[in-house]
């Protein structure tokens, strides 16, 4: 896992009751995996332009507790499990170390049609 990622949660990204919306913890964490292969030197946005796009098949979120208008919360990423054309990856999103919501997702590297293919080497980063 490296440096979480805040998020300080705007009237926008709430419900009638001040709470985040539910599908904004997503993009949250579409944040968070972005910084987290940047900090290990990858570049989403020159892999894209070179063919390889990444394209979420599977999540898993659990809900544990609100974030509320105003808070500050963190986005934890750690990759668990590299195949030759998927990526695992968990998030953990807390708030003062009280865990709030927790997902696995999983991600599949694509070609420009749709097709999946292989994760380029340079780009693989190791579990744990």
């Amino acid at each position: 896992m490296t440096k979480p990622l805040n998020v300080k949660i705007y009237y926008e990204d709430t419900d009638a009751g001040g709470v985040v919306y539910y599908a904004n913890y997503l993009k949250y964490m579409e944040r968070a995996r972005t910084e987290y292969l940047s900090d290990h030197g990858v570049s989403v946005a020159e892999f894209h332009n070179r063919g390889c796009m990444f394209a979420v098949v599977d999540v898993e979120i659990h809900y544990k507790r609100p974030a509320r208008l105003g808070e500050t919360i963190q986005v934890m990423t750690e990759i668990v499990n590299v195949t030759p054309v998927t990526m695992s990856i968990k998030h953990h999103i807390t708030r003062d170390n009280i865990l709030l919501v927790e997902a696995d997702v999983r991600i599949a590297c694509l070609d420009p049609t749709g097709k999946p293919r292989r994760i380029p080497e340079e780009m693989k980063i190791t579990a744990g």
